[in-house]
C-alpha cells in the first residue's frame, strides 16, 4: 500500500513538473536580452535583466501609437475576462431558471436549441457577429468585445442540471412564505449556487482571458489591445535587421499566466465542489 502511494505521488510530481517546465523556460528566457535569445535560443538559467524587462513591458509606452503599455493590456484582458465570465453566469442562470421553473410550452425544446449552439463555435459565426457590432457602432469598445460572446450553452446546461437537483420542498416552502419568483431566485437559488458560480466563473474567465481571434477582429485602437494581441504584435516586428523583443514577448506570456493561475489557486476548492458536489 505504501509503495502504491509512493508511485502515485511520483507520477503526480513528474506530471506537474512536465507541465510546469514550459512556464519555467518562458520565465528564465524573459530575463535575458533579445540579442542573447536570438543568438542562443531559449534559456533554462536566469539572466540578469529581470527587473529591467518586466518594468519595461509594464510601464513603457509603445505600439504603433506609442501610447499602449503592458499594464494597460493586462487591464484590458482583466476587463474582458471578468466581464465575459460574469455576463455568462448571469445569462446562464436566468435561462436555466426560466427553463426549469417556468412551465412554458416547449421548454425542453428551447433548452436543446440552446444546447445545440455548442456545435457552432465562435469561428463559424464570427463574421455575422462582427457585422452586427459594426452596424451598432460598437467596434473598439468593451461592450463590443464582451456582449456578443455572452450567450453560453455550457453555463445554461450546468445551471439547469443544478436547479433540477434542488428539492421541490424548497420551492413549496418559498411559496407558502409568500416568496415570488424574484425572491426565490435571489434569496434561495443564488446562495445555493455559489460553488457552481465559482466553478463556471473560473472556466469562463480563463476562456475569456485567452481570447485572441475576437479581440483581434474587434479592435484596431491600441487602447483596447489585450495581452494576447500584445504578444503577437511584438513578434511581428521583423523589419530588415531589427530583432523582435523576444524577452518582452516571453515576459508578457508569463504575465498572461498569472491572473488565471491565481484565480484557479484561490477558488480551487469551490471549483471542485461546484463540479462534484452541492450544498443543498
Amino acid at each position: 500500500m505504501h509503495r502504491t502511494n509512493l508511485s502515485d505521488h511520483l507520477v503526480l510530481i513528474f506530471g506537474s513538473l512536465f507541465l510546469f517546465l514550459p512556464v519555467i523556460v518562458a520565465f528564465m528566457t524573459s530575463t535575458h536580452t533579445a540579442a542573447d535569445i536570438h543568438s542562443n535560443g531559449i534559456a533554462i538559467t536566469p539572466g540578469g535583466h529581470f527587473f529591467e524587462t518586466y518594468e519595461k513591458v509594464l510601464t513603457q509606452k509603445g505600439g504603433f501609437t506609442g501610447e499602449i503599455t503592458g499594464a494597460r493590456m493586462v487591464m484590458n484582458s482583466l476587463i474582458l475576462g471578468v466581464g465575459f465570465a460574469a455576463g455568462k453566469i448571469v445569462l446562464s442562470m436566468m435561462a436555466a431558471y426560466a427553463i426549469v421553473y417556468f412551465r412554458f410550452p416547449m421548454a425542453t425544446l428551447a433548452f436543446w436549441v440552446i444546447f445545440t449552439t455548442l456545435l457552432l463555435p465562435l469561428e463559424v459565426r464570427i463574421m455575422p457577429s462582427y457585422q452586427v457590432m459594426s452596424s451598432l457602432g460598437l467596434l473598439n469598445s468593451y461592450t463590443g468585445l464582451i456582449v456578443p460572446l455572452l450567450a453560453s450553452a455550457t453555463g445554461t446546461f450546468y445551471f439547469r442540471q443544478f436547479f433540477k437537483s434542488v428539492p421541490e420542498e424548497l420551492l413549496e416552502a418559498a411559496r407558502m412564505d409568500g416568496a415570488g419568483p424574484f425572491k426565490f431566485f435571489f434569496d434561495i437559488l443564488v446562495p445555493l449556487s455559489r460553488t457552481m458560480i465559482a466553478a463556471i466563473f473560473i472556466i469562463m474567465f480563463v476562456y475569456g482571458w485567452n481570447q485572441y481571434l475576437w479581440p483581434m477582429l474587434m479592435t484596431t485602437d491600441e487602447k483596447f489591445f489585450t495581452l494576447m494581441r500584445g504578444i503577437k504584435s511584438i513578434l511581428q516586428v521583423w523589419i530588415g535587421s531589427q530583432i523582435p523583443d523576444y524577452n518582452e514577448a516571453f515576459a508578457l506570456a508569463v504575465l498572461a499566466m498569472v491572473p488565471p493561475l491565481l484565480i484557479v489557486v484561490i477558488f480551487q476548492r469551490w471549483f471542485i465542489k461546484g463540479l462534484t458536489e452541492s450544498d443543498k
